[in-house]
């Protein structure tokens, strides 16, 4: 199993450990298509799947018990990063994690933020300027 990684993205690659985080918030037995895109993709599936006009920083579709897909808006991650002060890498991975975090069931809220943090502190990663 693990994470399959299709970018749609020109430019330099995004040096996340997708797999490592993933199987934190997974499992090893999960099988997770990550594709990293831009806007006009992420508005696309955004229209297509939930009926909302507008590009989206993250998408997390179930697919199967132990399946899923994430739709990441690196484009739109970079530039809530730069708005926050924080280095892009930082936001794709918050984003990245909060996706998986949905995969696994969680909603939004304080068990989630908690999560997140800690994930993210695991690898390195902190999503506070």
């Amino acid at each position: 199993m693990g994470v399959e990684v299709t970018c749609t993205v020109r430019g330099s690659r995004i040096n996340i450990p997708f797999g490592k985080i993933s199987r934190e918030i997974l499992g090893k037995d999960y099988s997770l298509s990550l594709v990293l895109s831009a806007d006009m993709l992420a508005r696309r599936i955004n229209r297509e799947y939930r009926k909302k006009d507008y590009a989206p920083n993250v998408l997390s579709f179930p697919l199967q018990k132990n399946e899923g897909e994430i739709f990441l808006n690196v484009r739109k991650a970079e530039r809530e990063a730069r708005s926050a002060g924080l280095p892009s890498r930082s936001r794709i991975a918050h984003l990245f994690a909060h996706g998986c975090l949905h995969l696994s069931g969680l909603p939004h809220g304080k068990k989630m933020d908690d999560s997140e943090e800690r994930v993210l502190a695991k690898f390195g990663f902190s999503i506070s300027s």
